[in-house]
């Protein structure tokens, strides 16, 4: 399953939704540790404070405190110390967590106020484990209401210098808080709800002419037809693409209109002459230079519509036909046969296709009579391979250099230096099988066979297929 979307609007949308959930979490940590921290300071301040004011004489003469204490504001009604109780000696039960930066901390707080202290402990326990807490029942019962029994007690024992006793003061630690987490949770549903819907309307509102125009370029592609154009829509950018690229596609659909008339024109042109020719030669009376005359003739009008068919490839005037490929190449093959060639039928799978059946033929046919060219025989066989259909054509012949495979695609190149029709022709035949595979979406393969010869397919996708799939199961 793949996670990344793939459409712009789906990766735009996740991009957002992650940054915003990143940047969530980071905001979610700092409450979450800033609530930590004044719970801190509280049950630290709470502590002091009853060791500065409830532990301290008041002044002589002023009636006041002496010093101002720690912040009283920063104290609640959960971090409310209890009774200072004195003691003798002091030492931390078996199961008390000593703290001792907690210690440190208190002490600052303290000594800040002007008390010197000689010694200072601060552990944690439970208040179900504080003999103190356990010998007075009413503030046991008030202490543990609730969920209390897992609550613990801060205990700070304080000797100051020259005192001769021990201070301990008992703060319970409050509970944290669970109300931050909510509203963190309802403030991100909110702001995704907002943030995230605006995004969608405002990527919506980008992505729809662009999806449009994306269908329309695949079906100009196709087609080469102009018509049916898009009207701008969409912000000002897309306008000015889709306007641009209705300009571009009128202008390439003028001068391929432009290309096939000139086409027409240079075919009848030339074969007009030809053809007259054809029929001039027939008052040479030597027979074997009518012959040779005549097949110059047939050569140059072969070569002629090798050069229109590839010059139109990409140009059909009908949309593809959905046909059965197995028996599109077995009649092919047949065709052969019935000219007394050396043309075997392989395996064959049975697939169904649109494709444009006559150029199909075409460069099976060229594909074919190569084969039966250079090697004197030809196997053909249709195969399945994964996602896509294989017309393949294998030969015992000399092969193609490997540095030449490539090259051997390209317009009027062939692997036989002369330009003798029975020999190698005019070098046309791959690069016209090449053009109607790209046609249908494909592509002409070349490759030496191991044991001798060459193999040429021509691969087509099964999107269609694929597609029907999809939506079958859906």
């Amino acid at each position: 399953m793949r996670f990344w979307p793939r459409s712009l609007l789906g990766q735009m949308l996740l991009a957002v939704a992650l940054v915003l959930l990143l940047a969530q979490a980071i905001s979610a940590a700092l409450l979450w540790q800033a609530a930590e921290a004044r719970r801190e300071a509280a049950v630290l301040n709470a502590a002091a404070f009853a060791f500065i004011v409830r532990g301290e004489p008041r002044n002589e003469g002023d009636g006041r405190w002496r010093g101002q204490g720690p912040r009283r504001h920063l104290i609640d009604r959960f971090t409310r110390p209890l009774r200072i109780e004195r003691t003798d000696s002091f030492a931390p039960r078996p199961g008390d967590d000593i703290d001792p930066e907690r210690a440190e901390a208190l002490r600052a707080v303290v000594e800040d106020q002007g008390t010197a202290v000689a010694e200072l402990i601060v552990v944690e326990r439970p208040i179900a484990r504080d003999p103190y807490i356990l010998d007075r029942p009413r503030l046991h019962r008030r202490l543990a209401s609730g969920n209390g029994e897992r609550r613990q007690v801060l205990v700070a024992a304080l000797k100051r210098s020259g005192g001769d006793g021990w201070m301990v003061a008992r703060v319970p630690i409050p509970p944290r808080q669970r109300g931050v987490i909510g509203s963190i949770l309802l403030q991100t549903l909110v702001i995704y709800v907002l943030l995230v819907g605006l995004h969608f309307l405002l990527l919506r509102r980008i992505t729809r002419p662009l999806a449009a125009l994306t269908e329309r370029t695949e079906t100009f592609a196709r087609t080469q037809n102009a018509d049916g154009q898009l009207a701008p829509d969409g912000p000002h950018d897309v306008r000015r693409l889709i306007a641009a690229h209705n300009a571009m596609e009128a202008r390439i659909a003028a001068l391929l209109d432009e290309k096939d008339v000139m086409l027409g024109a240079i075919g009848h042109d030339l074969k007009t002459p030809l053809a007259a020719l054809r029929v001039r030669i027939e008052s040479v009376e030597d027979e074997s230079e009518r012959a040779k005359m005549a097949a110059t003739i047939e050569d140059i009008t072969r070569s002629l519509d090798d050069i229109l068919s590839l010059a139109r490839v990409g140009r059909a005037s009908e949309p593809p036909e959905r046909a059965d490929l197995a028996a599109l190449t077995a009649a092919v093959v047949e065709e052969f046969e019935d000219m007394g060639e050396p043309v075997a039928l392989g395996p064959t799978t049975r697939i169904a296709l649109p494709v444009h059946i006559t150029w199909l033929r075409r460069a099976l046919r060229n594909l074919i009579a190569n084969a039966v060219r250079y090697a004197g025989e030809a196997e053909v066989a249709l195969l399945r391979d994964g996602g896509r259909a294989v017309l393949r054509v294998d030969d015992r012949g000399p092969g193609i250099p490997e540095g030449r495979i490539a090259e051997m695609t390209e317009p009027f190149t062939r692997g036989e230096a002369s330009r003798n029709r029975e020999t190698g022709g005019a070098g046309l035949g791959l690069t016209l099988a090449r053009a109607i595979a790209e046609q249908h979406g494909g592509d002409l393969v070349l490759v030496n066979r191991a044991g001798g010869g060459l193999r040429a397919e021509i691969r087509l996708p099964l999107q269609s297929e694929t597609d029907s799939a999809r939506k079958g199961a859906s």
